[in-house]
């Protein structure tokens, strides 16, 4: 099975194992998520989903949401009150203990922000996307403020990281986040903790975000190319 068939699979999965009418969900940013958003669309235009509300984590998300005919709101608006039933997402990496690189849609703010307002965090990903440590297949992505790029840039390597400022594809220049930042894709070639690298680099000045996640996931959903889902339960305390 294609790698994008076997995203579209998982996607449509989750939704269909997770997703209740009546529910505030968080919907994730990226080339796995965006099928979790086509088929919620679908089942509330079947009308075997009614009643949902859904936040989205990107303007990517957003207007997919909206294609879609899914009902958006933020997480300030006092029908929500700053609390979701659900999100679900996508990873760049994940490690045994389900810790995440995420940032490859450079929406790691608020994909951040949208996961610990969750009562429940569900993470979808290719089996490709498995490592054995965080780092191992993909670099940390740090969001920085335009005016602290060198700045960021010095520290993070003095961390031990190599860093790169993430260029567009199809425009000229570096890639800008939605709250018009820059990203810096960082790689580390030794084992790092996940959780004492994060709270490092979010104290270098500057820095509004990076991809290192280690919010508890609750359910970690595998596709592989044999067509097999496999769903994992994080029974730990």
């Amino acid at each position: 099975m294609e790698t994008e068939e076997v995203k579209r699979v998982v996607g449509t999965q989750v939704v269909d194992t997770l997703v209740k009418s009546g529910m505030k969900i968080g919907l994730g940013t990226g080339s796995t998520a965006v099928h979790a958003v086509h088929r919620v669309g679908e089942l509330l235009r079947q009308g075997e989903l009614r009643d949902i509300v859904a936040v989205p984590t990107s303007f990517q998300t957003m207007v997919a949401c909206q294609r879609a005919g899914i009902s958006l709101s933020t997480l300030n608006d006092p029908a929500v009150d700053g609390r979701l039933d659900l999100t679900i997402d996508g990873a760049d990496e994940v490690d045994p203990d389900w810790n995440l690189i995420k940032g490859g849609g450079a929406a790691m703010l608020i994909e951040k922000v949208v996961a610990h307002a969750s009562e429940r965090y569900c993470i979808m990903v290719h089996s490709s996307k498995l490592s054995s440590r965080l780092g191992e297949k993909a670099p940390v992505p740090v969001e920085v403020v335009p005016e602290a790029l060198l700045t960021a840039t010095r520290r993070l390597e003095a961390l031990g990281g190599e860093v790169q400022l993430r260029m567009a594809t199809r425009k000229a220049g570096p890639v800008i986040s939605d709250h018009g930042n820059l990203v810096l894709d960082v790689s580390f070639s030794e084992t790092f903790d996940p959780r004492e690298l994060d709270t490092r680099i979010m104290g270098i000045p500057g820095v509004s975000a990076n991809g290192i996640f280690t919010r508890r996931v609750d359910d970690l959903f595998v596709g592989y190319p044999d067509g097999r889902i496999e769903h994992k339960h994080n029974d730990r305390a």
